[in-house]
């Protein structure tokens, strides 16, 4: 899962992953579990993480895909951009992985908060008037209470706070959430209750009250856009593209 946002809003772009600790045998017969007490290599995924990330990077380089503007610009030239990514070869990233303290659901929950959230709740949010927008954050570099981040205050202008939670918009299109293997959206289903056959999982029925199914039916087909005046239903008719150009409508023949 995407996440790009620091507390302060700042643009922290990082990758999330929840990785199960084995998998089904290539034909399906087996489930073949990491090794007792180890899962992978830290430096190892971290090397071949490095090496894929600038890999994409380069190739998103040579066809065009990446544009630079400002003090930028000259990376567009392939032996400019060529130079810049060289020591990134060299340096170590950064690739944490560790087994859960309070375990799978624990993750899940701390994962959940940032599916369908952009940058910021409102209850942080302190003030806003004439001087700006004043957020809380979290200072993970204060050390003043070791182990304990310092929540602190920050005021932003309105043209700052604006530009920093648009950092987090995603584009149209984009997904911030891909599933793989066992999750991925072709053969989920299947891939999973084979999975659970293998492992001895036995799940309980799921009991679904009429009632309660047909009202969350109905919830489901309840129309998003209905008029004030009447209560029917509104249909979109015509959308405006973000690149159109807005224009008031042409004036009748003989009006000026």
């Amino acid at each position: 899962m995407l996440h790009t946002w620091g507390s302060a809003l700042t643009h922290h772009p990082h990758v999330h992953g929840i990785v199960p600790g084995g998998g089904l045998s290539p034909d399906g017969k087996r489930w073949v579990s990491c090794q007792p007490g180890f899962f992978l290599s830290v430096r190892v995924l971290s090397r071949l993480f490095r090496h894929r990330f600038l890999e994409a990077l380069g190739e998103a380089h040579r066809t065009g895909k990446l544009q630079f503007f400002g003090d930028n610009a000259d990376l567009a030239e392939p032996k400019s951009f060529a130079r810049w990514l060289a020591p990134l070869r060299k340096i170590e990233w950064v690739v944490y992985a560790k087994r859960p303290f309070a375990g799978p659901e624990a993750v899940l929950a701390y994962l959940s908060r940032y599916t369908h959230r952009v940058a910021i709740a409102n209850s942080r949010l302190v003030a806003m008037d004439e001087h700006g927008v004043t957020l809380r954050w979290k200072d993970y570099r204060d050390k003043s209470n070791p182990g304990r981040p310092r929540h602190k205050t920050v005021t932003l202008t309105a043209d700052e706070f604006m530009r920093r939670f648009l950092l987090h918009v995603l584009p149209s299109g984009f997904h911030r959430i891909r599933h793989f293997g066992l999750l991925a959206n072709n053969g989920r289903k299947e891939k999973l209750a084979l999975a659970r056959e293998l492992l001895n999982v036995v799940t309980a029925p799921s009991f679904v009250d009429p009632a309660q199914d047909n009202a969350a039916i109905e919830e489901q087909v309840r129309p998003i856009f209905v008029c004030a005046h009447c209560g029917a239903q509104m249909r979109v008719v015509e959308s405006f593209l973000r690149s159109g150009t807005i224009r008031a409508p042409p004036l009748a023949r003989g009006k000026s």
